[in-house]
């Protein structure tokens, strides 16, 4: 099951039953089963101090992602920053939309196991973002 809240932000994704059925079935196709998914939608203070109460980490960030992976079974709060992508839209010259899509897949890419630490790590996430993007093209048809 997946669930969108948000926390501290008046925040709704426009189609989230579309976004489900991605999520769904990137899953599927890394052979995982859909557990538990929560995404939070906050602020960046909001996100800061979970990165700080949490990780100790003081910087902000775009996404939190809280692994409860299990059996090949996907669960997960993922807490992600609507300022942030507000910024990185700009920055990047993308839609609102497909950054913040950009990001919901990045999160749940790490919960199958793709990393982003390392040059070549950062090459397969970025080329694994791009065929998500492009599935979430293809069921929006």
């Amino acid at each position: 099951m997946i669930e969108f809240y948000s926390e501290d932000i008046d925040f709704q994704l426009n189609n989230s039953e579309l976004t489900e059925a991605w999520i769904s079935k990137v899953i599927e196709n890394h052979s995982f089963k859909l557990g538990d998914i929560s995404f939070i939608f906050c602020t960046d203070d909001y996100l800061l101090n979970v990165n700080r109460e949490y990780l100790q980490h003081d910087y902000y960030t775009d996404i939190i992602t809280f692994d409860y992976v299990e059996d090949n079974v996907v669960s997960s709060d993922i807490f992600i920053s609507i300022d942030r992508i507000k910024e990185n839209a700009e920055e990047f010259k993308v839609s609102f939309e497909n950054e913040l899509n950009r990001i919901i897949i990045h999160g749940i890419l790490h919960l199958l196991g793709f990393k982003d630490k390392e040059p070549e790590q950062k090459k397969i996430m970025t080329s694994k973002e791009d065929e998500s993007l492009a599935l979430l093209d293809e069921l929006s048809c």
